[in-house]
């Protein structure tokens, strides 16, 4: 199954969310916890998603666990072929049926066809190349917070997910929830700072002075890129 192309983002009245696909997102994906509070706990006794979406008319049956996608949920990306970067809209059906609608880094629907089709349409010169091996590790001070500003490392001017034109960045937390702040680039310092947007971000975040961030960067110098915080680890 291969991407080709991109249309507009549907509207839909029914229960949805939208979940950015950070690394290790094969693993499994975290439901935010408004959704699963209002549509999930305590509304039914079933730990199985069916997946639905309009690239096949296949199901795939997903294992929750929790708040978490597990089983199943690396065989849907698969066949997908969803990468880091990638947007995912489920859309609640009902009786634990989901829509599934995956987006592009741009937010346009990524549009499937048939296997037959010759490689060589999709590996076209325009076909988006994503960076998402930068990270780097931020820490909350009280300068910054107190001047909605914080400095990307040096080391970020070599990021291919960066460009000097680029206005924006979104920031999306472990959960997967996102802001879109301002992304500058300063030519007096050579480097590259988010304003107005990181104290709302660090306060949504319930963050304190001197906690630290690691960051990983997302994007193909294109599109709006995307600044993800790594999920820790289990040991």
């Amino acid at each position: 199954m291969l991407r080709l192309s991109y249309t507009k983002m549907p509207n839909s009245h029914k229960p949805h969310f939208l979940k950015p696909l950070l690394p290790d997102f094969h693993s499994g994906v975290t439901i935010p916890l408004g959704f699963f509070s209002q549509h999930i706990e305590g509304k039914t006794n079933r730990k199985t998603w069916k997946l639905r979406s309009d690239a096949t008319d296949q199901t795939w049956e997903v294992i929750q666990e929790g708040r978490r996608l597990t089983g199943g949920w690396k065989d849907f990306t698969t066949a997908h072929d969803l990468q880091i970067g990638d947007n995912v809209i489920f859309k609640h059906e009902g009786d634990m049926v989901f829509h599934v609608t995956p987006f592009g880094p741009s937010c346009c629907e990524i549009q499937y066809t048939h296997p037959h089709i010759i490689k060589e349409e999709a590996d076209a010169d325009d076909a988006p190349s994503f960076s998402f091996d930068y990270c780097f590790q931020a820490e909350v001070t009280a300068s910054n917070l107190k001047e909605d500003k914080l400095y990307l490392p040096e080391g970020a001017t070599t990021c291919t997910a960066l460009n000097k034109q680029c206005q924006e960045i979104i920031l999306v937390n472990k959960e997967g929830n996102s802001w879109t702040v301002s992304l500058r680039f300063s030519e007096a310092d050579g480097m590259y700072y988010i304003r107005r947007g990181w104290r709302k971000f660090c306060r949504a975040n319930r963050c304190a002075i001197g906690d630290l961030f690691v960051f990983n960067v997302v994007g193909d110098g294109k599109t709006t890129p995307l600044m993800c915080v790594c999920p820790e680890r289990e040991e």
